[in-house]
């Protein structure tokens, strides 16, 4: 069995500054800038690695869920910050962008963004 001290999970990006930014600014969450790259602090979580990767392609899956108590107000602080919302066809979005699971106890409410690098967040409830 593999004996650990810890974990993180991490993704690239194209562009350290305009991350820091966004993660930071847009998102507000915790930044910690080091020589290697940034550590996004989560509350609740492990801290999260993003490195700079000159010929990054953005991941076509979710790097990052954000657990948020409120989806609808996630959403809107998302839209008052000027993070367009993803649309998927099959994931029976809502007009606003949100995935309703909770109501048909098939999953949690979740609603998808996009980094700078192109990277798929999301915010979620339940």
């Amino acid at each position: 069995m593999l004996t650990t001290t810890g974990g993180f999970s991490g993704f690239s990006v194209d562009d350290l500054e305009r991350a820091t930014a966004f993660y930071r600014d847009t998102l507000g969450l915790k930044v910690m800038s080091d020589s290697m790259g940034l550590r996004l602090n989560v509350t609740g979580g492990a801290p999260v690695f993003v490195y700079e990767k000159p010929n990054h392609v953005p991941a076509t899956f979710t790097v990052l869920n954000l657990e948020v108590p409120d989806i609808d107000v996630a959403v809107d602080e998302l839209s008052a910050a000027g993070v367009k919302l993803e649309i998927y066809p099959g994931t029976n979005q809502d007009e606003r962008g949100i995935a309703r699971g909770r109501a048909a106890n098939r999953g949690p409410d979740i609603a998808w963004f996009l980094d700078p690098a192109g990277n798929i967040l999301s915010v979620l409830q339940g």
